[in-house]
């Protein structure tokens, strides 16, 4: 599985950003998807996790209310949309893919199985 995340860039504080995460070579619906991100000087931290249904979705705190995660599964996307984001949003973000709990929208890094290269989001204050 290949995944290519896009959609990032610069936004001012309580701007918006929709990141996409297109996957190849297999077909997601078979996988759990999860968005990480990690800033500067610190460790890759959990964002948002969908099951391979998409019926279940998962958020870290800090995010619930503000970002919503969605698939299609028919076009192997993965979304994240990102509201009223905030200079501590600020990192790169990647996107990831795990077969071995499909159903949860797991949060632990462990279980997902394929990565992306990332896609940058700045937010200026």
């Amino acid at each position: 599985v290949q995944l290519q995340a896009s959609g990032g860039g610069l936004v001012q504080t309580g701007g918006s950003l929709r990141l996409s995460c297109a996957a190849s070579g297999r077909t997601s619906s078979s996988y759990a998807m999860g968005w990480f991100r990690q800033a500067p000087g610190k460790e890759r931290e959990w964002v948002a996790g969908i099951s391979r249904s998409g019926r279940s979705t998962g958020y870290a705190d800090s995010m619930k209310g503000r970002f919503t995660i969605s698939r299609d599964n028919a076009r192997n996307t993965v979304l994240l949309q990102m509201n009223s984001l905030k200079p501590e949003d600020t990192a790169v973000y990647y996107c990831a893919a795990g077969i071995r709990f499909p159903s949860s929208p797991g949060s632990n890094p462990a279980w997902y199985d394929y990565w992306g290269q990332g896609t940058l989001v700045t937010v200026s204050s």
